[in-house]
């Protein structure tokens, strides 16, 4: 009879690191009962990880302290089995376009509906609801396992000025801005920007202009002016500003300071 470290040695072996315990078991020819114990005693020695309910990874030896595979080489495997439309967006996806002056302690991945986080071994994966994620500009990036989906220079700035309070506040998200500006193209950007609220458009061309970035906020500002029909607060949750800035229709209500 197969064993369940023949099976994992002969995914492995044809470049594939993720499996489900319902397929093992149809590999193995035995009961998922016996299959689940067999699971246990591979995740026992460190040889694979379960990062969600029957669902499980291979981690080769370049990975045990991590003790599972880096989130990038099996959430597109997860996320094609449960059949959600995703990207890997905010600080990650700044992290993996060079601005990682401020590295996520978590993968941020945008997904339709709000999701469980994911804890495997010292990888933690965190899910933030965003609307229409299936028709977001993506790029596809290489990894050892297959492609990933990664928002768009243009996308992720975008996203990173409509949760602010996912990755520490308007200060971060002007300091990855400043590091994403030179990526930004002017027009993709405000393509960009008609496909999400206004207000996270508003805001991101008044941190753009405060971090130098005014030449790639010119189309935005056409679009801004078009489509915000009312002020807007640049920080939400805080009190309202006495200050208003009249080109992006902002009431400035908070202080901005991007890291040198």
């Amino acid at each position: 009879m197969r064993t369940a470290t023949a099976y994992i040695t002969d995914l492995a072996a044809s470049g594939r690191y993720h499996f489900t315990t319902v397929e093992a078991a149809r590999a193995l020819g035995v009961s998922l009962v016996a299959t689940r114990a067999a699971l246990r005693r591979l995740a026992a020695k460190g040889s694979i990880a379960s990062p969600a309910r029957g669902f499980h990874v291979i981690v080769p030896p370049e990975y045990r302290r991590l003790g599972c595979l880096p989130p990038e080489q099996f959430i597109p495997q997860l996320m094609a089995l449960r059949r959600l439309p995703y990207y890997v967006g905010l600080l990650s996806a700044a992290e993996l376009h060079g601005a990682a002056h401020h590295r996520p302690q978590q993968f941020q991945v945008m997904v339709e509906r709000p999701r469980p986080s994911i804890t495997c071994g010292q990888v933690r994966v965190a899910f933030v609801a965003r609307r229409a994620v299936a028709g977001a500009p993506v790029a596809e990036r290489n990894t050892p396992r297959g492609t990933v989906r990664v928002s768009t220079p243009e996308v992720t700035a975008l996203d990173l000025a409509g949760y602010p309070g996912r990755v520490g506040g308007l200060d971060v998200v002007a300091t990855v801005v400043s590091e994403l500006a030179e990526k930004l193209d002017p027009a993709k950007l405000a393509e960009a920007a008609a496909l999400v609220p206004t207000p996270w458009a508003q805001r991101l061309g008044y941190i753009l202009e405060l971090v130098g970035g005014e030449a790639r906020a010119t189309a935005l500002a056409e679009l801004v002016q078009k489509r915000a029909r009312e002020y807007v607060p640049l920080a939400t949750g805080a009190s309202h500003g006495t200050q208003r800035s009249t080109r992006w229709r902002l009431e400035l209500n908070a202080t901005i300071e991007a890291e040198a």
